[in-house]
């Protein structure tokens, strides 16, 4: 039997409105809003439906934001008689999404944590100091030499390996000028700035990672019921000191998406599920490996054709 590997998106993915559709036919989509509002304090559902963007777009408010709506494209996946991929993944703030639907962290103690991650992330960098840009049409390598290069005693490095010639960097926003700048000069089809006000994954995030340590430590955990493929090291974690570890360590190091679904590919995964909003993750999956099926269940129609499948 071919195996399944579902993923969950990262911060980008969000947008006013979101699992509308879902909602109005299914109330779980409602009632694991309302069980991620409570942990918070504060209406997460009606700041999803109405915004403001500017509001939904706050790393602190985002991440919990995509993560409830990624849990609840799974619970009703799940209830609905979806069968219980081999694997799961998450890309940067996704991963906290896969550990949960793996059933290491609670809904309420997941939304908790990020909602900290991300009040830490904004806390560690003053607004304005850091930046990330995408860089398109580059080979890897060559990014993070001349990232190294450009840095002049400051901070910037390739954070995120998205896809094969598609690399983020992040760190002090005149590092990532240079860097943009440089590597247009070396031969890259696109250098763009990118809408958040966080360097994420780079050491600039060090001491958000101190704290998150401490968070880690006070909130329950158990060891996963379905395989997670981390971010920091490509591996697969089951003891929950190893997978506390992976995730401190991926605040401040990098994303290696494209390893992550080439180590799904060898594990003999020929789907691959995006589970969440947006459908960002499909498009890097067929840029990293077009063998596999890549599809993305964010509607009601997409649902039903999952289940199907």
């Amino acid at each position: 039997m071919s195996k399944t590997a579902f993923v969950f998106p990262g911060q980008g993915s969000q947008a006013v409105g979101m699992l509308s559709d879902l909602a109005s036919i299914l109330p779980t989509v409602t009632d694991t809003f309302e069980e991620a509002s409570e942990a918070l304090g504060f209406d997460l559902w009606e700041l999803v439906q109405n915004g403001p963007i500017e509001e939904l777009n706050k790393t602190a408010i985002t991440q919990p934001a995509v993560l409830t709506a990624s849990v609840a494209i799974w619970r009703v996946y799940r209830e609905q008689g979806g069968r219980k991929p081999d694997f799961l993944a998450g890309h940067s703030l996704g991963e906290y999404t896969a550990l949960t639907c793996a059933g290491v962290f609670s809904l309420a103690d997941a939304v908790s944590l990020v909602h900290a991650r991300g009040n830490y992330m904004q806390d560690a960098v003053p607004e304005g100091s850091g930046s990330m840009a995408a860089i398109i049409g580059l080979d890897d390598e060559k990014v993070k030499e001349l990232c190294r290069d450009v840095a002049e005693g400051e901070v910037v490095a390739a954070v995120n390996f998205n896809s094969p010639g598609q690399v983020v960097i992040a760190g002090h926003a005149s590092a990532v000028d240079r860097a943009i700048a440089g590597c247009k000069e070396k031969g890259a089809r696109m250098g763009r700035l990118l809408p958040v006000s966080v360097p994420c994954h780079c050491s600039l995030m060090q001491e958000a990672a101190e704290k998150l340590a401490e968070k880690l430590n006070s909130t329950s955990m158990n060891e996963p019921l379905i395989p997670v493929i981390n971010n920091i090291d490509v591996a697969v974690e089951n003891e929950i000191e190893a997978i506390k570890v992976a995730l401190i360590r991926q605040l401040s190091g990098p994303v290696r998406w494209t390893e992550s679904i080439q180590k799904l590919a060898s594990e003999g995964v020929t789907n691959v599920v995006e589970c969440g909003p947006g459908k960002v993750l499909t498009g890097l999956t067929k840029r990293i490996d077009n063998s596999l099926v890549g599809s993305a269940i964010n509607t009601a129609e997409t649902l039903e054709s999952a289940l199907k499948a």
